[in-house]
């Protein structure tokens, strides 16, 4: 019987239990307070337990290339040696960290937020193919903006040595694996879709992307252990061409083959949607005044902004929260492959978690309930089934993001419940520190 609190073995690293901290959007940028923002948000998780921390999506090129405001670039190894004080920080706790690289792609910013195009008139996203037509026709009525550039072989094979050099200067700074953001519609998961994906060289199959990445990594960062998402597109609507969950577990089969350590199988849309997060619609967010100018900013004017709020309700009716709704497909790669597979996706008790383990999957991660509760794994290790999290699923944590706002929780029930755990002792381990001043729970 597996554990959440038994070690594992991930391509040379042992991880110290089950549990980790799923890539979020920190939102730390490259200023001067970038490193203490990154401390303030990973810490907590490493301090309460976490056997696995991930940075959120990092960027490995610029200009451009961020699917949402203040994302960190980790181009300029000036920079990424900076953050060797965050990966100290987390071995301190005994714990381990990954670094999640990206490129955003035809989802970039570049593409969709209105205020950030009138800034940055001249960029243009890089594209695998030509725009789909359907996202061309919502060019054409302005809700998106593409001035696509389609990336030669050579230049693909450039991009992919800028995962590679992105890689090498996180190993330098102490990270200890390497997460490549291979769904939520970035760059990588362009080339594996279909919708996408119409090239006519030997990028026409989107794996070789993947694996050019891994030996540019291999290059650059030698046997870091190397683990990536792979999407299926099971919620894409119909006569969509998408990406089968039969053709995913294909696709995860020749990654484990390729030298790939770890996979993280997800399901959603080939489009940026609510299938990425479920659960309920953000209402409260959609109607806090402190976002409603950026909101405008980013949409391009108030209609535009309560047509995407309309589009966001109407999702919210599609994908309900599910619990645990990539089991299945982590189910069937686990299957496939001898390495070990990550699932994370609406799980939110201690007794999903059991289920799950060595059967559907390997570790377990979870996303935004660590908005609600940064030091989480306090609760989780050595729990009975019924430990559950606090947060409600309710996404408005998420939708603010898109002006740039932090990834916190603000649902005022959430927080209550929250802090009445915090104040029951319910966070603390005996064998871990505190939390920093600077930390979302040392306030």
């Amino acid at each position: 019987m597996v554990r959440l609190e038994d070690p594992i073995d991930i391509g040379g690293l042992t991880v110290p239990n089950r549990l980790y901290r799923a890539p979020l959007l920190e939102c730390a940028g490259n200023g001067d307070g970038a490193v203490d923002a990154l401390v303030a948000h990973l810490e907590p998780a490493a301090a309460a337990g976490a056997g696995l921390v991930c940075q959120g999506a990092t960027i490995v090129r610029r200009p451009g290339g961020c699917a949402a405001p203040n994302m960190t670039y980790v181009d300029d190894p000036d920079f990424v040696t900076r953050l060797s004080r965050l990966t100290d920080v987390i071995h301190d706790h005994g714990s381990t960290i990954a670094i999640q690289l990206e490129h955003g792609g035809l989802r970039s910013m570049e593409t969709w937020h209105a205020g950030y195009r009138r800034a940055h008139p001249d960029l243009q996203q890089l594209a695998v193919s030509k725009p789909p037509r359907l996202l061309r026709l919502l060019d054409r009525v302005g809700f998106l903006s593409y001035d696509p550039v389609v990336m030669s072989t050579e230049d693909v094979y450039d991009l992919a040595a800028d995962f590679g050099r992105a890689a090498g200067y996180a190993v330098d700074a102490g990270y200890d694996a390497v997460h490549i953001a291979g769904a939520n519609m970035g760059i990588v998961h362009q080339f594996l879709s279909p919708f996408y994906n119409r090239r006519d060289d030997e990028f026409a199959d989107g794996v070789r992307f993947l694996e050019a990445v891994h030996d540019e990594i291999r290059d650059h960062a030698g046997d870091v252990p190397l683990l990536t998402k792979v999407p299926a597109e099971t919620e894409a609507p119909p006569g969509l061409p998408h990406l089968s969950e039969r053709e995913a577990v294909h696709v995860c089969r020749r990654l484990a083959d390729y030298g790939y350590d770890a996979l993280v199988p997800v399901s959603g849309s080939v489009f940026w949607d609510a299938s990425i997060v479920r659960g309920s619609f953000p209402d409260d967010a959609w109607r806090d005044d402190r976002f409603r100018d950026g909101y405008v900013d980013a949409f391009g004017g108030r209609i535009r902004a309560g047509l995407v709020a309309l589009g966001n309700w109407l999702q919210s009716l599609v994908y309900d929260l599910e619990p645990a709704w990539n089991a299945g497909l982590c189910r069937a790669v686990r299957r496939s492959v001898d390495i070990p597979v990550l699932a994370e996706g609406g799980i939110r008790t201690r007794g999903e978690i059991d289920r799950l383990l060595g059967e559907s999957c390997d570790m377990v991660g979870m996303g935004r309930p660590f908005y609600a509760e940064p030091r989480l794994p306090a609760r989780l290790l050595d729990s009975g089934p019924e430990t559950s999290v606090v947060c409600a699923s309710c996404n408005n944590c998420t939708v603010p993001q898109v002006t740039g706002a932090g990834g916190v929780c603000r649902t005022p029930a959430v927080l209550a419940a929250a802090g009445r755990l915090r104040r029951d002792g319910a966070y603390e381990r005996p064998d871990s520190a505190p939390p920093r001043p600077d930390s979302p729970e040392g306030d």
